[in-house]
């Protein structure tokens, strides 16, 4: 019984917060057919779908969430890149519509894997048009997909389910989207909060992977009980059962997801063709010549008690971890700030290489400049929000514009002025990452290097990668015959770099060069360690 008024106070407070749903669309609803057979000759079994419809370019629509990874701090400071990495790159697709077909039908899958043209399109946006990306995808998926597999097999659903979270989030589990959707399974505020999950000021545990996780599993349990129909619920998980309910009752009373497809929000009708082609992404991504490109550090974590109140800065400093893994391990807290206290402890994920210095040095980190950070054993609340939520404050800043030149992107116009991504979006008004050549850009810089940043408007490819307040230092001096030295090459970062000479560490490195931060440019010579 109690169960049964949950799900009712699911479906009314769904209808109350989704709303408007496409109409029918008569025409094309009438072009919708059934392919019977596809045969590529007599050794091929006849391979049969369920229904085929016009094609649908729904592409740009799911974009932005792979494109949210290019500013991340994963995929600038995690990932090490083939040194002759082209990016995007183009794969030939010439397969025959029966080849795809029988590979969908040969994954193991509880859920439909249905085909049609709109999935052909998003088998092309990840495997070709989004090439790099989709590879940085497949390397973060070894790290979360584990947790995800626990959390559905728990709640015994289907593990594929687990391929939703790429069209949420990229699995960048610190994404906000514009309607204010958050985290791995992108949990709009009133969602998350039906489910048990934690949002305030410090924390946001929608962006926890695995609470995110469990209040997922329980959602998809109870949208399974209403609608019997895999399909169904991933759509109505996109847009709420309200407007999956107003696309049945249009299409008199259908539960066939393809049948109400023209009355489903435009969004939702991608949803569940996105959904199959990266299950088959997934699966045969190798056979497309993609190689997972894996974070550059150990991806095999454990979880601490916190009891009192700490601040990532004190963990970094003291346990030499950089404070964005940090940030990226633990995206849940908001400002860098664990509002722990003995009536409620809350976990911090760390290497599991960390596990045993940081218990053996825990009054340490609680000590490092405590009176800075928690003055009077109180939280002082940073005067910029965490930078993942928040647009980034134009106080004492100058504004500048940028002309966009050929060959430009979002993404390295960021890095290059050492702005966000999305602050890009925001002061420009763009929606998604498209941009034109010509078109001018505002960025707001600090006032103070106005010169240096407008200098850099001349040419994009030649750009001083800037890190804060102050531009990478370059080590012109003669080198010393006493040190090995170290030249950076395109995709480097102090973490990889370390790795290559066993007993080094990047902060080694950053001492012995005098560096301030960890921003380091192709060409720059480093010294690594005095010769044996």
């Amino acid at each position: 019984m109690r169960r049964t008024i949950h799900i009712i106070i699911i479906l009314l407070f769904c209808f109350s917060e989704w709303a408007g749903a496409t109409k029918l669309n008569k025409d094309s609803l009438t072009r919708i057919r059934k392919i019977e057979i596809i045969s590529l000759g007599d050794s091929l079994e006849i391979c049969k779908t369920k229904y085929f419809y016009p094609d649908e370019n729904l592409n740009a629509l799911f974009s932005d969430n792979i494109d949210s990874l290019l500013n991340s701090w994963y995929l600038k400071h995690a990932f090490v890149f083939p040194e002759n990495e082209t990016g995007e790159g183009s794969v030939a697709f010439n397969l025959p519509d029966s080849v795809y077909v029988k590979q969908l039908q040969a994954i193991d899958s509880y859920v439909d894997l249905s085909y049609n043209k709109t999935v052909k399109n998003f088998i092309h946006l990840y495997l070709s048009k989004r090439k790099k990306l989709t590879e940085s995808i497949i390397g973060l998926s070894a790290y979360y997909f584990p947790m995800i597999e626990e959390k559905l097999d728990k709640y015994n659903l289907p593990l594929e389910l687990k391929y939703m979270t790429i069209i949420e989030s990229a699995l960048n589990p610190a994404i906000r989207s514009r309607a204010n959707a958050v985290g791995l399974w992108q949990f709009m505020y009133g969602t998350g909060k039906m489910y048990k999950l934690h949002i305030g000021t410090f924390v946001d545990e929608r962006c926890d992977p695995v609470k995110a996780t469990e209040a997922a599993a329980k959602y998809l349990t109870d949208l399974y009980k209403i609608y019997k129909d895999w399909h169904l619920v991933i759509a109505a998980y996109n847009c709420g059962p309200g407007n999956v309910n107003k696309a049945i009752r249009r299409c008199g009373g259908t539960h066939d997801y393809w049948k109400i497809y023209y009355s489903l929000p435009r969004e939702t009708r991608g949803y569940v063709p996105a959904f199959i082609a990266v299950a088959y992404v997934m699966n045969y991504y190798k056979e497309y010549g993609l190689k997972p490109h894996y974070p550059d550090y150990p991806m095999v974590t454990d979880t601490v008690m916190i009891n009192n109140y700490l601040h990532f800065k004190q963990i970094s400093k003291i346990l030499n971890i950089p404070e964005g893994e940090l940030s990226s391990l633990n995206p849940q807290y908001k400002l860098d700030i664990i509002p722990a206290n003995e009536e409620k402890g809350y976990p911090l994920c760390i290497p599991i290489d960390k596990v045993e210095d940081y218990i053996d040095r825990e009054e340490e980190v609680y000590a490092y400049n405590r009176e800075d950070f928690f003055p009077n054993n109180e939280i002082k609340i940073p005067n910029v929000r965490h930078t993942h939520f928040y647009p980034a404050s134009i106080k004492g800043k100058t504004r500048i514009l940028y002309k966009v030149k050929r060959g430009d992107n979002l993404g390295q116009i960021a890095e290059n002025y050492h702005v966000r991504i999305n602050d890009l979006r925001y002061w420009n008004n763009i929606r998604r990452s498209l941009i034109r050549e010509g078109q001018k850009l505002a960025i707001f810089v600090p006032s103070s290097k106005k010169k240096v940043y407008a200098n850099l408007n001349t040419s994009s490819s030649s750009v001083r990668k800037t890190s804060g307040h102050s531009s990478v230092k370059i080590n012109n001096e003669p080198e010393n015959p006493n040190y090995i030295y170290y030249t950076v090459r395109r995709g480097d970062n102090l973490w990889s770099i370390a790795r290559r000479f066993p007993g080094i560490s990047n902060h080694d490195i950053m001492q012995l060069n005098q560096l301030e931060e960890e921003d380091i440019k192709p060409g720059q010579k480093l010294k690594i360690r005095l010769k044996a």
